[in-house]
This record gives structure tokens, sequence and C-alpha cells, in this order.
């Protein structure tokens, strides 16, 4: 056993403090397929300190650029007052937005840790600010300074000009995702009526705040206008929607997405629930009450406790130090406002009414088939065969639980793969024997409990997803299936699975699809894992020669050894993302639906050979 000395101790700075445990400060790494990654929230701790300006009238606009691996914001605010500029870059717990009441009131950061991570974090950062026609520019590597500072005159508007490169060092191969980032955007804009944000050239702008959010992220049909009401420091809309089955949420505090929940969602679930037991005077079941409903909830609260330097989960009970709890003032305020317009639109409350008298129904109807599916709900209670769990898991509160997967594979060969070179500390495998059946021939949600379909219910039951999403046991559900026809099948089966019965599941963003190779390029000296022809035919390049060459036709084929490089830190994953608007009835029925001529049409003008160029 090592010795224990005074030596043994040791004091980080602060920049190494952050480059040694970045988690602490960002969450998970990632590469930036998952709209968590750790990318994603340097460029968001940036724009928050515009927010916050413009939250104080200061700054109509925000400019975001990215350009290959460089981000730009530039905002027109009052600027970092220039003789603590360099302090507010690069000491921790420095700030402005300690003492409450003073240059900040309501603001998204409040720790003064955020930009100073996105410093330490990136090989190249930069801060200008101008302020009342002086200037000051100061720039790092890796959160030590690298220039020297002079204030200067300045004819350009007040503001603050920050750009960074993260380190991809820390950040292995990552890449930007526009649609997280235009999903980013949209959010602040719609929690700040007035701003405008111009993303690479694409302006950002919201007239009516939450009322749009709700309008453009609707899947299928609203059954009703959406209902907007807002007072003071709290805004909501909500509505029911023709999908069948799920609850999606957007909440946020102070501007930030809290994407896990926390108190205030809490509330407002139970505030809605209350409300329409009290306005129909019937005791409903809150599964059906909530059933296809989406919400957009934002809360101002002053000096917000989060779960976690990355604000995706508020823990406050408080609306400020000895002020009413927030279970409290939104059940309030929602029972208040609600009731009022319910009893003033009529016909929305019939609409409503209906709405959930239909799910009360098939809830019951699919009670009853599960009586009868005595013999599944036992396997499925007692013993999930199919699971080769992990230790850790999303809904235990615990700090690793945003780095737990599950991987959905076919086959055993497959899964014994993954499973030899998994983690078992927060990575599972469920396998499937064989192609599940098309969800869409369903009636409805009973589908999943008939007998022959024991394989989905394993799967519910694994995913805890039966009472809904509050309860998902992996932040990421992976399909890992072959590269084949076969396998593109069973992906096609399980993503209808998905966003047939649990929507909200994708739209969150927990599902991808597993990227694995398809050659092995080696010789003695070198092996090139390539997931395309393109980098196939590079690594046949860069070797030379006559390199040996190795066609993956499927996953049982890649050796547990070798599936260790794909499912650890350089894990490609394609993330499953639902463009603004999209009709998930109408692709559904379009791909997985009876073939029609249309599709037929489709497949005729898209089919195309593919010709295998191996180079020998």
């Amino acid at each position: 056993m090592a010795d224990y000395k005074d030596d043994s101790i040791k004091t980080l700075e602060w920049d190494e403090h952050i480059r040694t445990r970045p988690g602490m400060y960002i969450g998970k790494l990632g590469d930036g397929s998952a709209h968590d990654d750790g990318i994603y929230v340097l460029l968001k701790e940036v724009i928050d300190n515009s927010i916050d300006e413009f939250m104080r009238g200061h700054g109509k606009t925000i400019e975001v650029t990215i350009k290959e691996q460089k981000v730009t914001i530039r905002d027109y605010g009052r600027g970092i007052p220039l003789k603590k500029m360099v302090d507010c870059v690069s000491k921790i717990n420095t700030g402005g937005k300690f003492d409450e009441g003073d240059a900040y009131d309501n603001s998204i950061g409040m720790n003064g840790v955020g930009v100073k991570a996105v410093n330490a974090l990136s090989t190249y950062f930069m801060v200008e600010c101008v302020v009342d026609g002086k200037q000051k520019r100061a720039e790092f590597s890796c959160g030590k300074q690298t220039n020297e500072t002079h204030i200067e005159k300045s004819t350009a508007a007040n503001g603050t000009l920050i750009a960074f490169v993260p380190d991809d060092t820390i950040f292995e191969n990552f890449h930007w995702y526009t649609e997280y980032i235009e999903k980013m955007m949209w959010n602040y804009v719609y929690l700040n009526r007035g701003l405008v944000i111009v993303f690479n050239g694409q302006k950002f702008i919201s007239k009516n705040g939450l009322l749009d959010l709700l309008t453009n992220s609707i899947n299928g049909e609203a059954l009703y206008p959406p209902i907007h009401l807002e007072e003071d420091d709290f805004e909501f809309a909500i509505t029911h929607t023709s999908r069948r089955y799920g609850e999606e949420y957007y909440s946020f505090v102070n501007s930030q997405n809290t994407t896990q929940g926390g108190t205030h969602q809490q509330a407002f679930r139970e505030a809605i629930v209350k409300t329409v037991r009290d306005f129909y005077k019937k005791d409903f079941d809150p599964s059906d009450v909530r059933n296809s409903i989406v919400a957009a909830i934002s809360i101002k609260v002053k000096s917000p406790i989060f779960e976690s330097q990355t604000k995706t989960k508020l823990g406050s009970q408080y609306m400020a130090p000895g002020g009413q709890t927030i279970r409290y003032y939104i059940n309030e305020v929602v029972g208040r406002l609600l009731d009022k317009y319910l009893h003033m639109n009529n016909d929305v409350a019939d609409i409503l009414l209906k709405k959930i008298l239909e799910s009360e129904k098939e809830r019951k109807e699919i009670a009853s088939i599960k009586k009868v599916s005595k013999e599944v709900q036992k396997k499925v209670s007692l013993h999930n065969s199919k699971l080769r769990d992990c230790r850790f898991h999303f809904n235990d509160n615990d700090e690793r639980g945003l780095e737990t997967t599950i991987f959905i594979t076919e086959g055993d060969s497959a899964s014994g793969s993954i499973t030899m070179s998994r983690n078992p500390e927060t990575q599972a495998v469920f396998s499937l024997k064989g192609k599940p059946k098309n969800a869409l021939k369903g009636k409805s949600k009973s589908f999943i409990y008939e007998k022959d379909n024991e394989e989905l219910s394993l799967l519910q039951a694994a995913l805890n997803l039966e009472d809904g999403i509050d309860g998902l046991r992996y932040n990421n559900i992976v399909i890992a299936t072959d590269a084949d026809v076969d396998g593109m099948h069973i992906r096609l089966l399980l993503l209808t699975f998905f966003l047939l019965f649990f929507p909200d599941v994708v739209k969150a963003g927990h599902v991808y699809i597993l990227q694995t190779p398809l050659f092995r390029v080696r010789n003695k000296q070198k092996t090139f894992y390539c997931y395309s022809d393109e980098e196939r035919i590079d690594a046949i390049r860069t070797l030379g020669g006559k390199p040996e060459i190795t066609r993956f036709k499927g996953l049982g084929e890649i050796s547990p050894g070798e599936f260790k490089n794909f499912i650890g830190k350089t894990i490609r994953l394609e993330p499953v993302v639902l463009d603004r608007g999209t009709s998930i009835q109408s692709i559904l029925e379009y791909y997985m639906g009876d073939n029609t001529p249309e599709r037929q049409q489709f497949i005729i003008e898209n089919l195309r050979e593919e010709i295998n160029d191996m180079i020998d």
C-alpha cells in the first residue's frame, strides 16, 4: 500500500481542477451527438451571461457564429467592467451575481463558475469588452493567459465578445449538431420576448413566447387551441394532442431549460390534475388527465438552487427566502387562471373532458388485458432474462446517471460481445431474439401486453416506462443492430415502438442509433476501424501497400476485445431527432403502414445499386 504523507496532499489551481474533473462543472463530456453533451454546456454558459444582460434591459441582440470548431458570441449589453474583466473569466467564484438585489435579479448563472469552465476547457479562449468608449481584450489557452491586456479607446457599441475553441483532447472527435443549437436559440427567444438572436446568419425571434414554443413543438394535431396564461413571474401554455400516449413538458427557470424537471415541473403536473378534478368534480386518475398533454412552463425564481452546475433540474422549494413555496405558488396560480379559462371556454372544457374519458376507457381495457396476460406479467415483474443490467441508473439521482446507457441488440451473439466488453457500472444490454412485431398494427398500447409480444413487454419493464418518462432507468437508449437489411428493419420496428407509444422519450433526446465500423483495415503496425467507404479508402492510402481488409457483416463478428473501442469514450452515436412540426403519425403511416403506391414509388425513385469498390 502506497505511503500516505504530506506530499500526497495536492492543491490544484482553478483551471487544473476544472480540467481534471470537468464532469463536476459541465456534466458528461460526449462528442456532441447528445443534446446534453459538454460542448453545448460551454455554449450555454456564455450565452446565459448575455441573456442576463438582456433581462436587465441591456442589449436586444445576441450574435452567435460557429465556424468549424470555433464559437463566437457577441452581445450588446453593458460589457464586463474592464478592470475586473480578466478576473471574471479566470478566477473561480468571481462574478457580479452573488448579492441579491445588486446588479442582477432572477439570474441564470449564480455560482461564479460557468465562463471560467469554458476558459479552462478551451484551447483558445478570448474575451473582449467595450464599455463607454473603452475596450480591453484578453486571450487564454486552457485557462492560462497568453497576452498582455491594455485598455484602449474604441468606437464600437458597448458589449462583450467571447470566442472559444473546445479542447479536442477533452472533447474527443466532437462536432456540433445544428439541430441542438437551433433548439437552444429558439428556447432563448421564446422565453425572452423582444430578444433577437442571430445564429450563423439565421434570425430567431418570438412574439408570443411560450405560445410560439408550444405551437412549433406539437407533433400531430392539437385537440383545442393552446391555452396560454401568465401572471407576474410565472407563464404556462398547455394543450392535449391527437397522439395517444405520453406527457411532454418544456420547463424553464430563469430562462434555463430544466430538461430533468424539478420542483416547479412536479408542482405544475399536480396543479393540472387538481384543477381539472375540481372543475369537473370527478376524481380522475392523474394519468388520464395528463395523457397526451403538451405543456410549457416558465418561472422566475430568486437565487435558484439547482441540483448540479449544469442546472438541468431545479431543487429550490421556495420562491424567495422566507417566501411561499414553489408548490403552493404554482398550484394557486394554475388553479385560479386555468379554472377561470375553462369556465369561460365551454367548448375547450368539453373537448378536454372527452379526451380524459377516452384515456380512462383505454387504461381500463389495458388493465383487463394485463390480468389475462398473467404469465407474461409474472416474467416481467420477477425476472427479465433479456436484460444484463448495470449498477447505476438514470432515475437514481446519482451523478453517474447521465452516463447510463442501454444497448438494444439483435440476437445472442451481438449481445454477448457487447456484454463482455461493456462497462457494467453504467452500461446495460437488452437482447432481442428476433424481429419484434410492427407496433403500428396494434390498435392501442394493449399491443405491448399481447402474448406474442413478450419481448416488448420486457423491454418496457427494463426501461421502466409503464408509468411515464419520470422513471426512465437509462439516459441513453441505443439501438444496436447489424448494418444489413434485417438490422435496418429491426431498427425501424424499434423506432416505431418508441415513436408510437413513448414519443416523449424520443423528443427528450434519449434515443440513439449505434454506429459500428463496416471495415477493419490493418497491417502489422496499425489498425483502422472504418465507418464508411470513404474512411476505408483513406485508411488504405494511409497504410499503403496491401493491408488486410475485413468487412464486418454483423455485430456478432466483432470480438469483445475490439468492441471496447466502439462503446467506450470514442463511441459514435447518431441521435434520433425530430424536426420542428414533424407529424409522427404521418411518418409512421407512410413508412410502416400498409404498402401504399406512394411508398412504392418512393422506393423505386431512391433505389440505387451499391458497388463494392474494394481496393486490392
